[in-house]
């Protein structure tokens, strides 16, 4: 439906598989949050059915991945670490204007965004780790995301104009390059 204006690259993955327990608890801590903001979206806009269903499935689709992943962690012998704060996050969320239509396109267009470059990690993940149920693993996770990107955008389009959407998308996409070229390689998600 749309593509990134920034490839991450073989560095990142690199440094994923460097520290693979740390970006085990950057992705578990990942999965918590989308489910956090799934719920989030289906209260405040409780007057949008489309909406509610939708984000209804996805915190539930979440959780399951957090429990994925918990399990891998798990087996690992590894514990969840504290939430941090994510800079990639805070700095794509900042790009939400203020203005009630406004801020709602722009909140399901920043998740848009997220769940894209989601796609495109877990997809470089799924590649780099050998056969087995990991890659197994993050191959189906990297589909689901592509999935929630696409999720977004069509419920932006249910909403709002498309041209409107595609400018607005087409601008975040470009601020979204912006800050992951900034952004230093750490191992995790983001």
């Amino acid at each position: 439906m749309f593509d990134l204006k920034f490839d991450t690259p073989h560095g990142w993955t690199e440094a994923v598989l460097a520290n693979f327990d740390f970006f085990l608890q950057d992705h578990a801590a990942a999965e918590k949050k989308a489910s956090v903001m799934a719920v989030s979206l289906l209260s405040h806009y409780q007057d949008r059915t489309k909406l509610v269903r939708a984000m209804t499935d996805l915190a539930i689709e979440e959780l399951i991945h957090f429990k994925q992943v918990l399990k891998l962690l798990t087996a690992r012998d590894v514990k969840l670490r504290d939430d941090t704060k994510d800079s990639y996050i805070k700095q794509i969320r900042a790009q939400c204007r203020n203005g009630r239509n406004e801020f709602f396109l722009d909140r399901l267009l920043v998740a848009a965004v997220i769940e894209a470059r989601g796609y495109e990690r877990f997809y470089l993940v799924s590649k780099a780790l050998p056969e087995g149920k990991d890659k197994d693993f993050y191959m189906a996770i990297a589909k689901s995301e592509e999935k929630h990107k696409n999720l977004f955008v069509e419920l932006s389009y249910e909403y709002f104009d498309k041209e409107e959407v595609d400018n607005r998308l087409e601008e975040l996409l470009i601020a979204e390059g912006e800050i992951c070229a900034s952004l230093p390689f750490t191992g995790a998600l983001h």
